[in-house]
């Protein structure tokens, strides 16, 4: 495999000179999506990695136009850019949309559910490093349960994050829209296939990107993509989509362990193996559930 190119689009959308950290998977999903979308794009990001990580004005990593804007308001902000091209009779740009965690499953749903239940032709990416990284490490609905965070510390008081991760993509699907999938920084062609199927629909998409971050993770910066890579073979973030209604799942031969793929970061080390046991039957139970919606709404 070594020295082995992926057949990706050449043009670069992101130049060098952002200012994420070493191993950030982010990146690689900012990367890849401007890869698929092209230079007709225009986005909008709320307070969250990405807002800082294009550089200091005037520099920007960017060779597109792109809106900051305030925390909770990035859906209503594509609204309005959608709107005035519709406006101008401008029907070739992409109108991207792009959150962290925080900034869409807390602060930005509101706005996000309005923007879809409205059908804005846009499109709304997550990109989930599982915690608001960019103020602190602090927990998100998204942070899986039994995770350290800066909010949710261990120590004599053992104060992991109790709640279950919140399914933002089954909250879209609520919504009845067109398309919405997840995607993995591990699988650039078929994170970069699912944002063209976004793309191409007339409505509302949603995408939920799996980004490790070695900062809040506690893991080294250089095992980013083996550990996105083993999140999905452990089914613990299974790739899928849904198209008006009916699921697609996307199945791997391979398997991974769900305890070493814990183990491997820092913020679950403090877990028992009775602990780590619990939070593994869930995941096969949710995992067999996806499967069960994939068999009921392609049957007919």
């Amino acid at each position: 495999m070594a020295g082995k190119k992926l057949p990706l689009p050449e043009e670069e959308l992101m130049d060098p000179g952002h200012v994420g950290c070493l191993g950030c998977g982010g990146c690689h999903a900012m990367r890849y999506t401007l890869k698929a979308t092209g230079p007709r794009t225009i986005i909008s990001i709320p307070a969250c990695c990405w807002a800082v990580m294009p550089g200091v004005y005037p520099n920007t990593c960017f060779n597109i136009p792109h809106v900051n804007t305030a925390f909770e308001v990035t859906a209503a902000s594509i609204s309005g850019i959608r709107a005035a091209l519709d406006a101008r009779g401008i029907e070739d740009v992409t109108v991207l949309g792009w959150a962290g965690d925080g900034g869409t499953a807390d602060i930005g749903i509101q706005a996000l559910s309005g923007m879809v239940e409205r059908g804005t032709n846009a499109m709304y990416i997550m990109y989930d490093n599982e915690a608001y990284m960019n103020t602190g490490i602090q927990r998100s609905s998204s942070t899986p349960v039994g995770a350290w965070t800066t909010t949710t510390q261990v120590g004599k008081v053992r104060d992991y994050k109790r709640a279950p991760k919140k399914n933002m993509v089954e909250i879209m699907v609520a919504h009845g829209i067109p398309y919405t999938a997840t995607a993995n920084i591990a699988w650039p062609k078929d994170l970069m296939a699912k944002v063209k199927k976004a793309m191409a629909v007339d409505g509302p998409s949603f995408l939920h990107i799996f980004a490790p971050c070695p900062t809040g993770w506690r893991y080294p910066p250089d095992r980013t993509l083996e550990i996105a890579r083993m999140a999905t073979h452990a089914k613990i973030f299974p790739l899928y989509e849904v198209e008006d209604g009916v699921y697609t799942v996307k199945k791997f031969k391979k398997e991974a362990s769900i305890p070493e793929y814990m183990m491997m970061q820092g913020r679950f080390r403090h877990l028992t193996q009775e602990e780590i046991g619990s939070i593994a039957k869930n995941v096969v139970r949710w995992y067999d559930k996806l499967l069960k919606f994939e068999l009921m709404t392609q049957e007919e």
